[in-house]
């Protein structure tokens, strides 16, 4: 049976589809290219950047490639390239193969190949297969002034190709969660990189990312994290002021937590001042007693004006307090200064009635005269004492006239003696409204003269 060919258009050319010609993957190749970068150059750093730059060798290409994978692999090609590149001398090409031709369905990419670049023994960073390169943090001096250049080289990397920012982040993030793989050599110098690179300005590298990876209970178990930021701490104390430091540890949400970084048997304010002390960052000590007074104030503050606002009576008040005061050891100083804000801050002020803000301010002093009496043992406290009532008056403009008022009522309260108020007036120090003030509470202090005159 003969079959009939089918009809066709005339005259219609069918053009045959155009498919984009995709370059063969060639991993290898991208590996033996930049390790021969940094052997022709001898490991100059500056050469090398400049031999990078002006190669053609295609990064976004192999990141995609390894950002496809799977989620169990490394995200990027280029985190290899800082980790075994900048970081570590172990060979691209094992790391590369490995990654590239092995099935993503099943196989893990550990961190012992992140961080060597290639097979390690089991349990170790020791390498077991793969070729090294001698220009590495890792392998050279545990100095500022050797790993210096490697971080300028970075620097100059992230400067042309800052999409680049994102990788070292997650690089940085792996090497630090890994510590213990490495010995307490390589960790010291993995410190001063990361203060260098902070003290560089690294391209805006977070702070984030490389405290919180610290904060792995393993790690903070077995003292590694403890050492690390200690070796950072005193790295980059040396070009940059603790003030400096504190933003940093702000801006990486670790400022409030630094205890975290100590082993759970050591975590203690008192291990914090003798190991810091002992490594001489005796300014680091010094801020962190000065932030536990500072939250030991406040906590006493917020209870007393609980017990104030609930109007709890006058003993269990002076009772709470002498404990507060006895176990955070608080200045008595200090003390009287938030009883006397805390006293104040529970009064209803009015916002024009004059008369009734000075009956509701001496209706306070009289009703807590004796928790101010309690604490207020000594000429010295009494003075100051006064000083915060002028501080008080002065700052706030509807207390302006309340001064002498507020002061005679603590005198007739036995909170002030007399000796105290006569220096105030003839000797005080604090210039803030002073002559104001003198010259408001002259009739009363005349009045005191003439009746010890009498006396």
């Amino acid at each position: 049976m003969s079959s009939k060919e089918r009809p066709t258009l005339g005259g219609t050319r069918i053009k045959t589809r155009k498919r984009n010609i995709a370059a063969p993957l060639d991993p290898a190749a991208f590996a033996d290219a930049v390790v021969q970068i940094y052997l022709d150059n001898a490991g100059d750093l500056e050469l090398v950047a400049k031999n990078i730059e002006s190669s053609d060798l295609n990064f976004s290409r192999y990141g995609d490639t390894f950002f496809e994978a799977s989620q169990t692999q490394l995200k990027n090609f280029v985190e290899i390239f800082f980790l075994i590149i900048c970081l570590h001398p172990m060979g691209f090409r094992s790391a590369l193969v490995i990654a590239v031709n092995e099935d993503p369905s099943g196989w893990v990419f550990e961190m012992q190949v992140v961080f060597t670049g290639g097979r390690t023994q089991p349990g170790t960073t020791k390498p077991d297969e793969g070729e090294r390169h001698p220009y590495s943090i890792i392998e050279c001096e545990p100095k500022r002034e050797v790993i210096l250049p490697s971080v300028i080289y970075i620097q100059k990397i992230l400067r042309r190709k800052p999409f680049l920012i994102k990788n070292l982040e997650n690089v940085m993030q792996k090497f630090l969660q890994s510590l213990e793989l490495f010995e307490e050599n390589e960790r010291k110098k993995l410190a001063i990189f990361t203060a260098l690179a902070f003290s560089q300005k690294l391209s805006g590298l977070p702070p984030e990312t490389v405290f919180q990876p610290l904060l792995k209970d393993n790690l903070v178990a077995k003292g590694l994290v403890l050492s690390f930021i200690t070796d950072f701490f005193k790295e980059y104390l040396i070009d940059n002021s603790l003030d400096d430091l504190i933003s940093i540890l702000k801006r990486g949400k670790v400022e409030d937590n630094l205890l975290e970084f100590f082993p759970p048997t050591k975590r203690s304010n008192e291990s914090f001042s003798e190991h810091f002390s002992k490594e001489g960052l005796v300014a680091l000590v010094e801020y962190n007693e000065k932030k536990i007074f500072e939250v030991k104030l406040k906590e006493m503050k917020s209870a007393l004006t609980t017990q104030i606002t609930e109007e709890v009576d006058i003993s269990e008040v002076i009772e709470n307090v002498k404990v507060r005061v006895r176990d955070a050891k608080l200045p008595d100083i200090e003390v009287v200064r938030v009883l006397w804000d805390v006293l104040m801050d529970a009064v209803q002020w009015s916002g024009k009635n004059q008369q009734q803000n000075a009956n509701s301010a001496l209706r306070q002093v009289k009703t807590w005269a004796e928790l101010l009496n309690t604490f207020c043992t000594t000429g010295k406290l009494e003075l100051e004492l006064m000083y915060k009532v002028q501080m008080q008056c002065y700052e706030d403009a509807k207390l302006m006239k309340l001064f002498p008022e507020i002061i005679r009522s603590l005198y007739e309260q036995d909170v002030l003696a007399e000796d105290t108020i006569l220096h105030w007036f003839r000797k005080g120090t604090n210039t803030k409204g002073r002559q104001t003030f003198v010259k408001a509470l002259e009739p009363f202090v005349n009045w005191l003269e003439e009746a010890e005159e009498e006396e």
